[in-house]
């Protein structure tokens, strides 16, 4: 590759996806120094937590608090701020503390749905067309739909694609603008299915003007750089990683930390595509 290849966005994860993992409380201003310094190494997106309920992740109790103190700091090049959301209260609950960058995530398996999120996926989709619909009634939303398991569930195996491709569908049905996120979520994915079924869905949308797409790996395996770069090829051009590969589900046994950032900008810099 060489330096007209097109550059990448990188969507720095570990003050959400990394945090949820500790289990030890980690003070709120802390959580805030961190997020600051990941600005100021020039992150131009971040996940800086979830709205979930603090007796299932009391790591992410201080969401909102971390949000308040972030959106008065000043920048000095925009900075997108998202968190992660389940369900509807979830995504109410993120809107009324300001914040418009929501990531809602689901699962293509239906064990690792119920286990994530204690719902069916149909039942995550109604919560979904919840959070859509508040969110048309707020400036500035914007939505990205984390697909989970997309290429492996730690309790059924190799997921199905058309499972991955029914949630596709069903959220293209709401006509908002959506970035895809699709997650190896147990770090089993190999670089040729990567390529096979990231390349295919953005073949067989590439029509839909309002979709992005995105690649969240893990490197439960070693082969998170290989897969994100396989992703790459496939013609994705975003990818959650996390800051010295912290994180991992804490609802998919075996799984281990995210891609590391750092690993991902040396590679991608290295052969000449601009981070």
């Amino acid at each position: 590759m060489n330096a007209q290849q097109d550059p990448v966005e990188i969507v720095e994860v570990a003050p959400r996806d990394g945090f949820q993992a500790v289990e030890q409380f980690i003070p709120t201003h802390i959580k805030i120094s961190v997020v600051e310094a990941l600005i100021k190494a020039k992150y131009r997106r971040l996940e800086v937590g979830a709205f979930v309920s603090p007796k299932a992740i009391p790591q992410m109790a201080d969401t909102a608090k971390i949000h308040a103190v972030l959106a008065t700091k000043d920048s000095s090049s925009p900075v997108r701020l998202s968190a992660l959301v389940p369900n509807a209260i979830g995504g109410q609950k993120a809107l009324d503390a300001g914040v418009s960058d929501l990531v809602f995530v689901l699962s293509a398996s239906e064990s690792h749905n119920h286990s994530n999120v204690r719902r069916t996926v149909a039942e995550s989709q109604g919560e979904l067309e919840k959070i859509v619909a508040a969110g048309r009634q707020v400036d500035g939303f914007q939505l990205r739909v984390n697909i989970a398991t997309v290429f492996d569930c730690p309790y059924e195996g190799r997921t199905p694609e058309k499972a991955v491709l029914d949630i596709i569908e069903h959220t293209l049905e709401m006509d908002i603008p959506v970035e895809f996120g699709l997650c190896d979520t147990t770090g089993r994915g190999f670089p040729d299915h990567v390529a096979a079924l990231c390349g295919g869905l953005i073949d067989q949308h590439k029509s839909e003007t309002m979709i992005g797409w995105a690649f969240h790996g893990h490197d439960t395996y070693g082969l998170g750089i290989a897969n994100a770069l396989s992703a790459y090829n496939a013609g994705i051009r975003i990818f959650d990683a996390a800051a010295a590969g912290l994180g991992g589900c804490p609802f998919a046994p075996g799984a281990s930390g995210n891609t590391a950032s750092e690993d991902l900008v040396f590679t991608f810099e290295n052969m000449g595509i601009s981070t």
